[in-house]
C-alpha cells in the first residue's frame, strides 16, 4: 500500500488541457497543494482558466515550464512531491504523415522523460498515469467470441501502419510499466478512458472528443452514420478517477474509466431529443458497404472499416467503480452537456429543449 501525504504539493503535467485542469480543479477544492506544468507559463492565452482556479485558491497552485520532450525539464517542478499525475501528451492536429515521428516517438520519449524525472525525485511515491482504452484493445472485431475488454487485456494488434494512435499509447504504457518495475520506491497506477465527453473548463484546450463531436456539426453525418461504437466517460469522472487513483492506498494496475459505449447514432438520437432536429444530427446509420467504399476519401483504410464498423463493443469498468468509488455519469448527460457548451463556445447554433 502507497500512502500519500495530503499536504504535500501534487505535480500534474500537461495541466492547461482538457482532463487535467479539472484534475486541478479537484485537487485545489480538497485543498491542495497542486504543481502544474504547462509548455509556457507566460503566454498570453489558454491559460486563464488556471489563472482564475489560482487566484480561488491563493497560494495553493503555480505553474511550472515542462516539455515533453526536454530531458529533465519535469524535475524542478517535481521537487518535494509525492504524487505526480502524468496526463501530458504530444497533441497532433491534422493527416499522420510519419507516425514515428509524429506519434510513436514523442509519445515513448514524452514518457520515458517524466519517469526519468520521478527516478531521479526522492520524494515521489506514486505515479497516475492517464493511458487510454486504446492501450486495452486494438479493434472492435477482438471482442468477437468473448465478454468486455477488461483491465487484463492489452491492445497487441495496432502497429506503426494501422492504428498507429492506439499503437502509440500502448507502446508508451509498456515502457511506464517496465520502467517502473526496475526499481520499488514508486508504483504506477493507470487510467484508461474511453471518448472523454462533457464540460471543459477552457475552449484553449484540444482533445480526441472535439474530432468526434465535430461530425454532428459539419453535415458529414447527414447521409447516415458510420455503425461505429465507442466507450464514452465524462471528464469529471476521469479527473475523479485520477484524483482517487493516487489517494487510494490500496489502487493497483490499470482500471478502466468508461460510462457506456455509445454508437454514432445513438449520440445522434440523443443530441436530436435534447436539440431538436437537425440537419447535421444522422437519421439513419449507413450502410458498411458504402462506408468501405467512402474510406479513403473519409481518412480511414478500409481495414479499419472492415475490423471496427458494424462491430459490438463493450468494456468492465466495475473495478474502477469497486476500488476507486467512482459512480459514473449518465453518458447522455456528457453528451448534450458537450454539445451544449459548444454552442456557448460558439462552435455550434441552437439551445437545448427546455
Amino acid at each position: 500500500m502507497t500512502q500519500i501525504d495530503a499536504d504535500a504539493p501534487v505535480l500534474v503535467t500537461g495541466a492547461s488541457g482538457y482532463v487535467a485542469s479539472w484534475i486541478v480543479k479537484d485537487l485545489l477544492e480538497q485543498g491542495r497543494t497542486v504543481r502544474a506544468t504547462v509548455r509556457d507559463p507566460d503566454k498570453a492565452s489558454g491559460l486563464e482558466h488556471l489563472h482564475e482556479l489560482s487566484a480561488a485558491h491563493p497560494g495553493k497552485l503555480t505553474l511550472h515550464a515542462a516539455d515533453l520532450l526536454a530531458d529533465g525539464s519535469f524535475t524542478v517542478g517535481m521537487e518535494g512531491c509525492q504524487l505526480v499525475i502524468h496526463t501530458a501528451s504530444p497533441f497532433l492536429v491534422g493527416k499522420v504523415k510519419d507516425p514515428q515521428e509524429q506519434l510513436i516517438r514523442p509519445a515513448l520519449e514524452g514518457t520515458r522523460n517524466v519517469l526519468a524525472s520521478v527516478d531521479a525525485t526522492p520524494s515521489v511515491r506514486r505515479v497516475v498515469l492517464t493511458s487510454s482504452v486504446a492501450a486495452i484493445y486494438g479493434d472492435n472485431v477482438e471482442m468477437r467470441g468473448r465478454g468486455p475488454f477488461t483491465d487484463q487485456d492489452w491492445n497487441t494488434t495496432s502497429s506503426e501502419t494501422h492504428q498507429q494512435y492506439s499503437y502509440s499509447k500502448t507502446v508508451a504504457e509498456r515502457a511506464a510499466w517496465e520502467i517502473a518495475g526496475k526499481q520499488d520506491r514508486w508504483d504506477l497506477v493507470t487510467i484508461h478512458p474511453g471518448l472523454v465527453l462533457g464540460p471543459s473548463l477552457t475552449t484553449a484546450s484540444k482533445s480526441g472528443s472535439m474530432t468526434t463531436m465535430r461530425h454532428f456539426v459539419d453535415f458529414s453525418l447527414t447521409f447516415g452514420a458510420p455503425g461505429l461504437t465507442l466507450g464514452v466517460v465524462d471528464v469529471r469522472d476521469v479527473a475523479q478517477a485520477h484524483v482517487r487513483a493516487g489517494d487510494t492506498p490500496e489502487a493497483t494496475g490499470r482500471y478502466i474509466v468508461n460510462a457506456d459505449t455509445l454508437s454514432l447514432l445513438q449520440i445522434g438520437r440523443i443530441l436530436r431529443s435534447a436539440f431538436g432536429p437537425r440537419p447535421s444530427f444522422p437519421l439513419f446509420q449507413a450502410p458498411k458497404k458504402v462506408i468501405e467504399l467512402a474510406a479513403p476519401a473519409a481518412g480511414l483504410t478500409r481495414e479499419f472499416v472492415k475490423r471496427n464498423i458494424g462491430r459490438p463493443l463493450a468494456f468492465d469498468s466495475s473495478r474502477t467503480v469497486r476500488e476507486l468509488g467512482v459512480a459514473f455519469r449518465p453518458a447522455r448527460d456528457s453528451v448534450v452537456e458537450h454539445y451544449q457548451q459548444m454552442i456557448d463556445d460558439g462552435l455550434a447554433k441552437g439551445r437545448a429543449r427546455g
